[in-house]
């Protein structure tokens, strides 16, 4: 992709059609043609271009960079080069891979073929072609002298000897050679066959047979000459080897290179005389890319030390070459020596509960690391309270433990399982910040465990900011200018000697947590003050807004072995975390200088670090020079290293374990070739796309607004051959009901249309300030007659994008002039623009434009693939594989949202694994990068596609499975199935038109009324009149209900009609096509969760939680505990029956979820979900019956047994409100966690305690204070417990007096007299307000118990900011942990009275649940008495 002004001037493509394999070309244009140093071409590799012709994918019109004067298109006019355009390129890269190389025309339409004779460039000399006609002497004052034998010299080899002090003497191919003129011989490149130059094998043989002949060094055909020259044979390849990532194994060191090559002939390593050997072998196809005589000074390479284009990895070669020739012995070759060791029980440490910036990536990178080390016999060991993920599965780790990653809990698991090694690379900064503090207590010492990979030094210098600089100061590289700063006056003195703008950050912090932009004084003290609430260090940098920001992932093994896997651009410039760019891979806009530039440092910092497996390396890149810094390196798995992992078919994770263990990375094999190694770069030919999907609408007064901070909850990869393509396909997944760059989503703000200076208001607000929308105002800004320069001055996004982005706004404008049936013949390639309507839909079948499927291999088609990981693209004009056999089709979740999070993976991975294990094939529809289940070996077939109507109708046209199961992926699938059921799409499991039934609110509560089951009241929205005169009927608070949506998106409680009217308006936007049902809403009722599965049905397991919180929180933000522990027996009965009733009715086969609230003995049905739910695989992990397995069988089929139950766990939900500023913590009917963990205990009570310790919060020491509104009787024992633990009590006036009145010694606090009732006023309480702040600020408190007003759960949408809204917010910025809920409170007091009651806990016992999860119990004494129970349990 980089590199096509030197490949097209290198003289070795003389006569010959050159294709390039990555679709996009000419992004970055064609420089001027300037002189360089010693005269030579300062981009170009000779005075013209010798290829015959281009044939490429696309060629980019709009090329943009600093250094580019012309487009590719005008330089091959000016040089009279035919270039081709519109080929599917790996099509044509397959026939010669299958065929070999070929002779081809290029013919014009309308002349006859035959009139135009092949021309076949192996029957000439073409040496004699291109070779320079008279001596020309480079560098005369050079200190010795070389003299080279042009065969078709590429510049770059000039450049290399002579920078390196040589005195160059450039003679033609034929020219006579003899040893007086030169203190060395070189012999360069050239093309065609060598036998044709017996002139100058001769000449060389004259000068090398003597007794002590001068150094000599050939590289390309130069290595060929050579060869002939000593009496060995040269070889015709089937194709040769042309690429910049060849990689070539040193002999002797085994060191692997990656190397530049561009050869069709080879020397035939047996042919050699006996006192010569072999210097290099490629490692995929074993063919000799170099020679050494054995005490001789002469050597000659196959491959192209001195790049231009491609990496330096080798150019060392030159330096050997003139130490030779200045007679200094070579002795520089290190040896590895053996840095394997024996490893037998390897523990790993998971990343928890999944929050914003630390998601389902490390459940991919830490299931990838367990399959690696188990292939390798180690047993391994887990510790991820994480229930939800597939690492915690039966039959993946030897043993799980569901414990907090913090030091004591993981000290404890060390001391009881003795492990050999550690692996802290693959759980985010949650397992490196414990692994860092385990070393600095001596804890890994004290039991022997080894780090494995990185060393915690090699960590520790990458996380600490003031060590890194040093680091990279020691060789030399520059990081953005930036001071560490331990206090507010450090960090404003550093912002004065840096200069504003300044970027703060937190030092130790995953995902910029607490970081942000300051342009003044005032705004770095804010900043800083709460940045230090999470971490001791803060990092001022100074800002570098609008360059470019570039990622490299690296891969490092014990012997020094190095590769950069893949690159990455992000669209938006610096200053939008990574994690909130939209993405694209490879890099679009760097030449082949920066690109290996920037791939060179990479490689330096990684071996200076010392680190061994893999990590990425940030950049800021100057748009207008070569000027760079680096930004940070990661040590360890990221988001980024899942998205490098499927966007290039390499993975990362499984090949950073093994080289953990000490395996060189030579020899692992690639394991999508199963030929070729995994030491390679992988090319890729086609573009990827990735775009965050952000839920800041879930949340009340959270800014929109994106920058150094992470705020997006989770991901998507799109995959394209156009740029155009992968992002139409990245926007449509992230939002199902986006169709794409649509100017409607955002439009420019009406103010702009009605003031004169709309441009200047439009600058500031919505483009100027990227928001989560801001690619949709682009979009609207095109649409508005913007231009790309106007844009670029705006956004900083590089105008190449802009270029691409505004083709899709011109285009639709286009289609809005035609008649849609005409357009479609005018570009089928735009094929992908058009809405997927039936008629569309026919008329693309009709005319067969029609998507072709294309394979990800990591060779761009230069080998056969083993592996079947594939996406749908229209450029192209055939698929890579066969439809031949039958398969199943699972579909995935989709974009990991608030509401559909890792455990729908956990349930389509679940299912595809049972549907192997009954002999199956499968196939896998999904985009999530982070997933497991888009792991192309999890699966028989993976298409990286849009999860769609159109897309899937596309895929099971093709491959005409047996059928389709979609109710393992969560909401996304479930809404397709009508649409896919009326193309007669076989779909497996229940029939869509009950799922529909069940989706369908209307439908829903008219069956239930039918088959006599209680539900709230309810009525059908017609209009708004009716809705409230219901409302009154039945009486406030009333439940708003939309159909078909996930997490209770636009779900609302009414309290009165101004409530009403707004949730209404939102719920039917949210649900256009389908009714809105309202009902009443029961308060204080407790709310159960029943999941289950049913054949035909027939209910075959059923399995009770129930909430801790009343009924009124959704049941995603709910803390779980199984089995119920205060249902009656009774209540349980008529809990089945009702099952038993809906299972039956609906028909269900597969699984189901039911929501159910029970008050004053009445049991009243909410909801019906027909499809797996969030707390499957808390259910199932939990009773040790796999529901999902269950399910699977019974959707095929099979018989099933019937399962029971045990134990005690509990669930609770993880919230990232500390990356949400702004947001209120209190939760209703919509959900907003993003994740969750599971502990278990022998009761509820010490499972909740692990559970909430998972999710990092801390157990109160000293102070706690009380803000608890109308609570306050209910509460009243809780107080007194807490008090009778020692803890000192803090409270507003009023809740004071209440608890001293009835003996309970609370702090009267006047400063903080903020009751609830009150309303809002400012004024007076302003000053107060200010001491809370000032004790928060200071770390007084260290627990807040926070009650909102009764009834407030449906009060998120409003927008008055009351004080119990500032206490909450203030808890969360400051990091001191927060209690909200009522029940929750009594369940916390009571786990701390009973742990206070029983003393410390001292021991651990272990015991295994279904295999392979361990379960901890505590045991502790207080008087002799024991409160374990495990042995019981067990």
């Amino acid at each position: 992709m980089v590199g096509y002004p030197e490949a097209l001037t290198d003289p070795s493509y003389r006569c010959q059609l050159l294709t390039l394999t990555y679709p996009l070309v000419g992004n970055y244009g064609v420089p001027q043609d300037e002189e360089g140093e010693f005269g030579l071409s300062q981009w170009f590799e000779s005075s013209k271009i010798h290829a015959a012709a281009l044939i490429i994918g696309e060629l980019s019109d709009n090329p943009s960079h600093f250094s580019s004067v012309k487009s590719l298109d005008q330089w091959l006019k000016e040089q009279g080069i035919p270039g081709l355009q519109g080929i599917d390129t790996r099509r044509l890269t397959k026939k010669i891979r299958e065929k070999g190389t070929m002779l081809g025309k290029l013919v014009v339409d309308g002349t006859p073929e035959d009139s135009i004779p092949f021309d076949n460039p192996d029957k000439r000399n073409l040496v004699q072609e291109v070779s320079m006609k008279e001596p020309r002497v480079f560098n005369p004052n050079g200190s010795v002298r070389i003299t080279v034998v042009d065969c078709g010299i590429k510049y770059n080899q000039i450049r290399c000897l002579a920078q390196r002090g040589a005195c160059v003497t450039v003679v033609p191919w034929d020219h006579p050679l003899d040893s007086t003129d030169f203190d060395g011989l070189f012999i360069s490149n050239g093309p065609g066959d060598p036998e044709f130059c017996q002139t100058t094998i001769n000449n060389v043989k004259k000068v090398i047979c003597a007794e002590h002949p001068k150094p000599l060094f050939g590289i390309c055909l130069g290595h060929q000459l050579l060869s002939l020259v000593i009496g060995a044979k040269t070889f015709k390849m089937k194709y040769g080897n042309r690429g910049h990532n060849q990689p070539c194994i040193h002999k002797g060191t085994d060191r692997c290179f990656i190397t530049s090559q561009n050869h069709g002939f080879a020397v035939d390593p047996s042919t050699l005389p006996e006192d010569w050997d072999i210097l290099f072998t490629n490692a995929n196809d074993q063919t000799n890319e170099g020679i050494v005589h054995n005490t001789k000074p002469l050597f000659s390479v196959q491959f192209h030390p001195e790049h231009m284009a491609g990496p330096t990895d080798l150019v060392g070669l030159f330096d050997v070459f003139l130490d030779t020739v200045k007679d200094h012995k070579e002795g520089k070759a290190t040896t590895s020596g053996n840095n394997s060791f024996s490893v037998f029980k390897v523990l790993i440490l998971g990343s928890g509960g999944l929050s914003i910036g630390q998601a389902g990536e490390f459940d991919y990178s830490g299931s990838q690391a367990i399959k690696a080390l188990k292939e390798e016999n180690i047993q391994t060991v887990l510790i991820n309270p994480n229930i939800a993920t597939v690492q915690t599965s039966k039959g993946l780790a030897d043993k799980v433990y569901f414990l907090p990653i913090t030091a004591e809990y993981v000290t404890q698991v060390i001391k009881n399982e003795r492990p050999d090694g550690v692996l802290l690379t693959f759980g985010g900064q949650t397992a490196l910040n414990c692994g860092v503090e385990l070393t600095k207590l001596g804890v890994l010492e004290k039991y022997n465990v080894r780090v494995l990979g990185t060393p915690v030094a090699s960590i520790e210098m990458t996380e600490d900011r003031k060590i890194f600089v040093e680091k990279m100061e020691e060789i030399n590289e520059h990081v953005a200018p930036s001071e560490a700063a331990l206090s507010v006056e450090q960090a404003l003195a550093a912002a004065e000697r840096l200069g504003y703008p300044v970027l703060v950050r937190a030092a130790f912090a995953l995902g910029g947590l607490g970081s942000g932009f300051a342009n003044n004084r005032e705004e770095l003290i804010s900043l800083v003050a709460s940045a230090f609430f999470h971490t001791s260090q803060v990092l001022v940098d100074k800002s570098l807004k609008g360059w470019k920001e570039i990622e490299y992932e690296v891969v490092r093994d014990a012997y020094d072995n190095c590769i950069t896997v893949c690159n990455m651009e992000n669209i938006d410039p610096l200053g939008i975390h990574t994690g909130e760019s939209i993405v694209v891979a490879p890099s679009q806009t760097l030449n082949d200088h920066e690109y290996n530039m920037l791939r060179n440092t990479a490689i330096k910092v990684i071996r200076h670090l010392g680190i061994v497996g893999e990590c990425n390396i940030q950049y800021a890149l100057n748009p207008e020079s070569e000027q760079y810094y680096i930004i940070e390196v990661n040590a360890r798995l990221s988001r980024s290293s899942a998205l490098a992992s499927k966007a290039t078919g390499y993975p990362l994770a499984y090949v950073a374990a093994k080289l953990g263990l000490g395996i060189p990375l030579p020899q692992l094999k690639n394991s999508v070739t199963n030929s070729t190694t995994a030491n390679f770069e992988p090319s890729l030919d086609y573009c990827v796309v990735k775009v965050p999907r952000w839920d800041l609408s879930k949340f009340l007064r959270v800014s929109t607004q994106i920058g150094s901070s992470m705020k997006s909850v989770g991901e998507v990869m799109a995959i394209g051959r156009s740029f155009e393509e992968a992002f139409q396909k990245a926007l449509r997944m992230v939002d199902e009901n986006c169709v794409g760059f649509d100017h409607t989503i955002k439009p420019v703000s009406e103010k702009v249309k009605k003031t004169k200076n709309s441009s200047l208001y439009l600058l500031f607000f919505e483009l100027q300030i990227p928001t989560d929308k801001r690619i949709f105002v682009l979009a609207s800004a095109f649409r508005a007659g913007y231009t790309v320069d106007q844009l670029y001055e705006l956004t900083k996004i590089d105008r190449w994008f802009l270029h691409k982005m505004k083709n899709i706004a011109d285009y639709e404008q286009l289609l809005e002039t035609y008649h849609q049936v005409n357009l479609m013949r005018v570009n089928p390639m735009w094929g992908e623009i058009l809405p997927s309507s039936l008629v569309i839909r026919k008329l693309r079948h009709d005319w067969s434009i029609l998507p072709v499927v294309k394979q990800i291999d990591t060779v761009a088609a230069e080998w056969p693939a083993h592996t079947n990981y594939l996406y749908l693209t229209y450029h192209g004009t055939e698929d890579d594989l066969g439809f031949h056999e039958q398969h199943i089709m699972v579909i995935g979740s989709g974009v990991y949202r608030i509401g559909s999070s890792v455990e729908f993976d956990w349930c389509a991975v679940g299912c595809i694994t049972e549907l192997r294990k009954m002999g199956y094939k499968t196939i896998m529809v999904n985009y999530n990068p982070e997933t497991v289940s888009t792991d192309y070996d999890m699966c028989d077939r993976l298409y990286f596609d849009e999860i769609s109507f159109e897309v899937v109708m596309d895929i099971y046209e093709r491959e005409n499975p047996e059928g389709v199961i979609l109710s393992m992926g969560g909401q996304l699938p479930n809404n397709i199935a009508m649409s896919l059921h009326r193309q007669q799409c076989r779909i497996l499991g229940t029939s869509p038109e009950f799922i529909d039934c069940a989706e369908n609110r209307f439908k829903f509560s008219r069956m239930l009324d039918t088959i006599g089951i209680s539900q709230p009241q309810w009525k059908e929205l017609s209009d708004t009149e009716t809705a409230m005169k219901f409302c009154e009927t039945v009486g406030y608070p009333c439940l708003v209900r939309p159909s078909y949506v996930l997490s209770g998106a636009a779900m609302n409680v009414a309290y009165g009609d101004s409530d009403l009217e707004k949730y209404l308006t939102n719920a039917v936007a949210v649900s256009k096509e389908y009714p809105v049902v309202i009902s009443k809403f029961i308060q204080e009722a407790k709310e159960i969760d029943v999941d289950a599965v049913a054949s035909d049905g027939v209910v075959m397991a059923i399995a009770v939680s129930e909430h801790v919180e009343n009924a009124g929180v959704h049941s995603g933000d709910a803390t779980l505990v199984t089995p119920p522990q205060d249902l009656n027996q009774k209540t349980m009965e008529r809990i089945k029956m009702i099952v038993h009733a809906i299972g039956q009715e609906l028909q269900v086969t597969g699984p189901f979820n039911l929501q159910l609230i029970a008050k004053d003995d009445q049991l009243k049905v909410i909801e019906c979900n027909v499809r797996v739910s969030r707390s499957f695989p808390f259910i199932s992990k939990t009773l040790g019956v796999d529901l999902v397995a269950l399910a699977t069988q019974t959707i095929v089929g099979q018989d099933v047994d019937t399962p029971s139950t045990l134990i005690s766990p509990c669930c609770v939900p993880q919230f990232s409100f500390s990356r949400l500023a702004g947001a209120d913590v209190v939760l209703g009917v919509e959900m907003t966690s993003t994740g969750e963990v599971a502990c278990f205990g022998e009761n509820r009570y010490e499972a909740y305690l692990k559970a909430m310790l998972s999710t990092g919060f801390k157990i109160p020491k000293k102070n706690i204070l009380l803000s608890i509104g109308s609570y306050k009787s209910e509460l009243l024992p809780t107080v007194q417990a807490l008090e009778s633990m020692g803890y000192d009590l803090y409270a507003s006036l009023g809740t004071a007096d209440f608890y001293t009145e009835h003996g309970v010694k609370v702090t009267e606090w006047s400063p903080v007299d903020w009751p609830f009732e009150e309303d809002d006023s400012e004024g007076p309480n302003k000053e107060k307000q200010r001491s809370i702040m000032d004790y928060l600020e200071e770390n007084h408190f260290d627990l807040v118990i926070n009650l909102s007003m009764r009834n407030s759960g449906g009060r998120r949408l409003s927008s008055f900011v009351t004080k119990g809204y500032r206490t909450r917010r203030m808890a969360i910025d400051y990091s001191v942990p927060l209690i909200i809920d009522i029940k929750c409170t009594k369940l916390f007091v009571q786990v701390k009275y009973i742990v206070f009651c029983c003393c410390s806990f001292r021991v651990i016992l272990s015991f295994s649940l279904d295999g392979n999860i361990s379960v901890v119990v505590f045991s502790g004494s207080s008087s002799g008495r024991s409160v374990s129970t495990s042995e019981n349990a067990h």
